[in-house]
Order: structure tokens, then C-alpha cells, then sequence
């Protein structure tokens, strides 16, 4: 078995200081809270995401628990599968980099549903990933072109449709201080308001 690579070029070290985590210590990491990796609907957000070294395991942890409790329904193991993968964000510099970690989710997630899957779930996920995985700067909390960061907030309905709420990268920052975790649940509404709140969508609708 091939060694795993931790660098792309050592042209990419001097100039981003882009060195990636192996697995073995990611899978470490991710034991200290383990609870939240198998928690379909906890959200993750990894700022400096790469190629996705912790997304992708996150979320294999995640369709794990997707496929114990939800894996006698086809169609339930489906729509919580998408939500799995709705829970997943990162930001990334690099762009090439943000393309790969977008490929490798969207691989994961399709390797789950198998060949069996309508190819409308595909692009769902590859729209989900769209919008979910950023080309960005998080320390400026801007993306490729200058534009403040957005993020959804993705929530799962029931019987097949998902709600979709845009808030700002920034705002987001401040709620997470304010309250603990990320998207978390609370009273302040009037305070941290969505940037736009799109109608329940079906897997269908989003992949549109």
C-alpha cells in the first residue's frame, strides 16, 4: 500500500503553508467527539478544508449512523443520507483544492447510495456541496472574488423536503460564540437573522 501524501508540491508549502493531515490522526481527533461524528444532524465546519481529510471521514461517520437507524426504508436512508451531507461545510483557499474536496464528498455520498440511486440525488448532492463548500478566505471571512461568506442552513423536514436558510459566515461567528456550536437552536431570532429563507424543498427541487 502506497504511502498516504501529505503535500502536493513543496512550491504549495512555501507559498500557503498547505500540508494535510494524515488519516490515522484525523480518525484520532475525531474519537475525542464521537458522539457529534455519529450525530446525523450535527454540523461541521472545518475552515481550512483541503481536499477534505476531515469532511470526508466526518461524514463517512455520519452515513454510518445513517444506515443504523434509517437503513430498513429506502427512502428514509436516502433523504437522511442527503442530510448528512447537508451538515458538512468547509472553506477552503485554494480552488483546486475546494474541487476536490466537493468530488471526493459527492463520491462518498454516491458510494452510499449505490447504482440504484435516481441520478436527481447525484446532482441534490453536487448542489448541496455547491453552496456548502467554499473557495474562501476564513480569516477574512470572504470568498474567491471579495464577496461575504454564506452559508445554509440546511434542516430535514420529514417526508422527503428540506428547508434551506442562508445566513453570513460573520453572523454565524457570532452566534456560535454566543451560544456554543454552530447552528445550534435558540430564542434570539431577532438577533441572528437569515440573509434569505427559501421555501421546503424536495430532493428534486434542489437538484434542479
Amino acid at each position: 500500500m502506497s504511502a498516504e501524501k501529505l503535500v502536493k508540491s513543496r512550491q504549495r508549502v512555501a507559498d500557503h503553508g498547505e500540508v494535510f493531515t494524515p488519516r490515522w490522526l484525523v480518525e484520532d481527533m475525531l474519537n475525542l467527539v464521537q458522539s457529534e461524528t455519529e450525530r446525523i444532524d450535527s454540523r461541521f465546519l472545518e475552515p481550512a478544508c483541503g481536499s477534505g481529510n476531515f469532511l470526508v471521514p466526518i461524514l463517512e461517520r455520519k452515513l454510518v449512523a445513517v444506515e443504523r437507524r434509517h437503513g430498513a426504508s429506502v427512502f428514509e436512508r436516502r433523504h437522511y443520507a442527503l442530510y448528512a451531507l447537508m451538515c458538512v461545510y468547509g472553506i477552503e483557499l485554494l480552488e483546486d483544492n475546494a474541487r476536490e474536496c466537493r468530488e471526493n464528498l459527492s463520491g462518498t455520498f454516491a458510494r452510499f447510495l449505490k447504482s440504484d440511486a435516481p441520478d436527481e440525488w447525484i446532482r441534490a448532492a453536487d448542489a448541496v456541496l455547491a453552496a456548502n463548500i467554499v473557495q474562501g478566505d476564513a480569516l477574512k471571512m470572504t470568498t474567491a472574488t471579495g464577496a461575504p461568506i454564506v452559508f445554509p442552513e440546511w434542516g430535514y423536514l420529514g417526508r422527503g423536503r428540506f428547508q434551506r436558510r442562508d445566513f453570513a459566515y460573520d453572523n454565524l461567528t457570532q452566534r456560535s460564540s454566543f451560544q456554543g456550536t454552530l447552528f445550534q437552536g435558540f430564542d434570539e431570532h431577532d438577533i441572528f437573522t437569515p440573509e434569505r429563507t427559501y421555501p421546503a424543498m424536495t430532493v428534486a427541487e434542489i437538484a434542479a
